[in-house]
This record gives structure tokens, C-alpha cells and sequence, in this order.
């Protein structure tokens, strides 16, 4: 028998059978018991309504079921193309404190919902609007930095709470890792796309510690990037 892949169960979890078939409009079916009130708006307020709100930096908000259920089927490809929201960092190369990006169920449930036809759902089920009117802090960073491009080596050890990459790199793709002197490799960053047209930091979730002897690899050679030392060697911000 052949067994599900991680999306398919969580759909099925999430979803169950598909209801009964009903026409939203002549061109549209709802398949799926998914809803914005009890399902969709939580993620769509968290994830997406920092930028998509009323004079936020995004070209459209996306706070109420009527600004979202237009833009449901582009929303969809957004999400499973991981576009949307935008970060760039390959998941598991590296972990970050200021990750804005989607889970694997957060996609299944907005994919998902949009091709089931996007439903509404009872109000009752509606959290109050989240306010998105001012951005969450971001750590201190600090006026140290360590430059890296292509391979260095550290003389004395480094303590890093995060990374900034040069802005304007060319190539598609961009990673750094770090060679300790045992053996070990640290992976600590890895964008797709290369680095970001607008300058963006990429917080650790913990501090690294990398000793003397280290090796410093950031390729391809054109790219690089600006490690953010930790405060006296405690990480930056709370």
C-alpha cells in the first residue's frame, strides 16, 4: 500500500473528506471544510498583515475575508513557491529568531483552503483584528561586524548573533558555513535567490560560538556577508 507524503497527511488531518460538493459560483466547487474565520485568518494576520495592511510596505492589505478571498488563487502560488512571505532562507540551514516564513501545515491549510474554494465560515469563529500598526523590535545590533567574503579563517574566536548579507549579488544563490577546527560544520546561512535587493538581517535563535582556527566559506566568491558580533559575547537583544 502505498503510504501518504507529510502534506497529504496533514490535509487529510486537517480537512477530513471532503464535504459535500456545493457551487459557490458556476465556475467553482467547495471541496474542503477549511474556512477564513476559523482557519485561515489567524495564519493570514500573523504571517502576512505586518505588510499587507493599510498603509503598510505590501501594495494591498489582507486583513479582512473581503481584501483576501480576491487574491485567494494568487495567495496559493505565493505560499508553495515560498515567495510569500519573503525570507529567502532554506529551512533547516541555519535557525533564526526573526523567521517570518510559512510552516509546512501553515501552507497545506492556505493552499488548501484556496483551491477548496476559499469559504468564509462563521463569524463566530473571527479573533479580533491583530493591531500590525508598528513592527516588532528588532535585536540591537550592535557597531561590531566581522566581513566575510569567500574563505577566511578566524584568529581568535567570534561570538555571532546573525548575518547580513551584501545587497545586489548576482548569482541565484548564496550560502555560508562555518569549518571548525574538530571537524564540525556549522550551517549558517543559505538563501535561494541570492541576497536580498534591500538589506536584511538574519538573526540566530541562539549565538554561535566559532573557535580560533575556524574556516569561513561564503560562496559563490562574489558574495558577501557581514557577521553580527554578540555583545560582549552574550548575543545581541533580549
Amino acid at each position: 500500500m502505498r503510504s501518504l507524503g507529510p502534506v497529504a497527511l496533514v490535509l487529510t488531518a486537517l480537512c477530513g473528506p471532503p464535504c459535500a460538493v456545493r457551487q459557490a459560483s458556476a465556475h467553482e466547487a467547495i471541496t474542503t471544510r477549511l474556512t477564513w474565520t476559523r482557519n485561515v485568518s489567524r495564519i493570514v494576520l500573523n504571517r502576512c498583515a505586518g505588510c499587507h495592511r493599510r498603509g503598510g510596505p505590501a501594495p494591498m492589505p489582507l486583513t479582512t475575508y473581503e481584501e483576501v478571498r480576491p487574491w485567494a488563487a494568487a495567495i496559493k502560488h505565493e505560499v508553495l513557491a515560498r515567495r510569500m512571505p519573503p525570507w529567502g532562507a532554506v529551512k533547516g540551514f541555519g535557525a533564526f529568531r526573526n523567521d517570518p516564513s510559512l510552516s509546512l501545515p501553515e501552507i497545506a491549510v492556505l493552499s488548501s483552503w484556496a483551491e477548496g474554494g476559499a469559504l468564509e465560515g462563521d463569524p463566530v469563529y473571527l479573533d479580533p483584528h491583530h493591531n500590525h500598526d508598528h513592527a516588532y523590535p528588532e535585536p540591537d545590533p550592535g557597531p561590531v561586524r566581522f566581513a566575510v567574503s569567500g574563505r577566511v579563517r578566524l584568529e581568535q574566536p567570534l561570538v555571532i548573533a546573525g548575518v547580513t548579507p551584501a545587497t545586489g549579488l548576482k548569482a541565484p544563490w548564496l550560502q555560508l558555513t562555518a569549518h571548525l577546527p574538530d571537524g564540525g560544520v556549522e550551517h549558517l546561512l543559505w538563501l535561494r535567490g541570492g541576497a536580498p535587493a534591500a538589506a536584511r538581517d538574519y538573526w540566530f535563535l541562539r549565538p554561535v560560538v566559532l573557535p580560533e582556527g575556524t574556516w569561513l566559506l561564503c560562496e559563490p566568491e562574489s558574495a558577501s556577508v557581514d557577521l553580527r558580533l554578540a555583545a560582549n559575547g552574550k548575543g545581541i537583544g533580549p
